[in-house]
């Protein structure tokens, strides 16, 4: 794990809005460098699957997306040598047990649900690096 002060993290989410907020999240919290989105399991698994970009220090992936879901995709993440040392959490509306279980039986960090402020928004960073820290 680079330095806490210096992360790259890839966000997978389709829904717009969200994007933007979450993004905007990310990179006024100083200990992230660097923020890349994606629209879905899909785009993650291809940008992942790309040697000219760079391999992110942590994953932030929703569920409910078009193409291939974030479960699926982390499923296929987490079973790759190279791709499943990278902390993967999840953040999603849905506070549905079985998804919940999935995640943290394939290994995800954390289980985090989507707020419904802005405010709260600001707490997803901080959330992330407390687990990562530990």
């Amino acid at each position: 794990m680079p330095h806490l002060n210096n992360l790259h993290i890839i966000i997978a989410e389709d829904d717009i809005d969200d994007a933007d907020i979450i993004c905007h999240t990310f990179t006024k919290n100083p200990d992230f460098a660097k923020v890349s989105l994606v629209a879905n399991g899909e785009e993650l698994l291809n940008y992942l699957e790309d040697a000219s970009n760079e391999t992110p220090d942590i994953i932030l992936t929703d569920i409910n997306m078009p193409i291939l879901d974030g479960i699926e995709a982390l499923q296929q993440i987490l079973n790759n040598n190279d791709l499943k040392t990278i902390p993967c959490f999840v953040y999603s509306t849905s506070i549905n047990p079985v998804y919940k279980e999935k995640c943290d039986m394939l290994g995800v960090k954390a289980y985090l649900i989507k707020p419904y402020s802005i405010e709260g928004f600001d707490e997803i960073p901080k959330s992330i690096l407390s687990i990562i820290e530990q």
